[in-house]
């Protein structure tokens, strides 16, 4: 998402919708998948010699959980402040570095189905969610 700056008047505001697919920001990890493209609602506004832009970023994920590797699926809805100094040589600021990272940032270090999961049995593999196992290790 980018945004020219003549676009914005001092006392002004700008409101831009628009939708990424996240491929276009490298966002598909090994763990992390996508089921729908980024959702990007912005407001910019030009103050004096700065740019805000309040960005709300949605989407729909999916991962493998890392105790029972079942796949499980969660929505990302994250409200973000950006600011940007003016400078005369710039002519547009580009969101999608900021956009990235705030996208990242939310990822789950070790994804989890839920709090509870108990995983797999070490000794036979099966799932304790489908009813455990009788391998005599539980």
């Amino acid at each position: 998402m980018k945004i020219l700056i003549n676009q914005v008047a001092t006392s002004e505001s700008l409101f831009l919708e628009e939708d990424v697919d996240p491929a276009q920001l490298d966002l598909e990890t090994e763990l992390v998948k996508f089921d729908s493209v980024l959702k990007l609602k912005a407001h910019a506004v030009r103050v004096t010699d700065a740019f805000v832009v309040d960005l709300n970023i949605k989407a729909k994920l999916h991962a493998s959980c890392s105790r029972c590797l079942d796949e499980f699926g969660w929505e990302l809805n994250k409200d973000v402040r950006l600011d940007y100094p003016l400078q005369t040589s710039i002519t547009f600021i580009d969101l999608n570095p900021e956009i990235r990272e705030e996208v990242i940032l939310d990822y789950p270090i070790k994804p989890l189905c839920n709090l509870s999961c108990k995983g797999l049995c070490i000794k036979c593999g099966n799932n304790f969610k489908q009813g455990g196992c009788n391998c005599g290790s539980t």
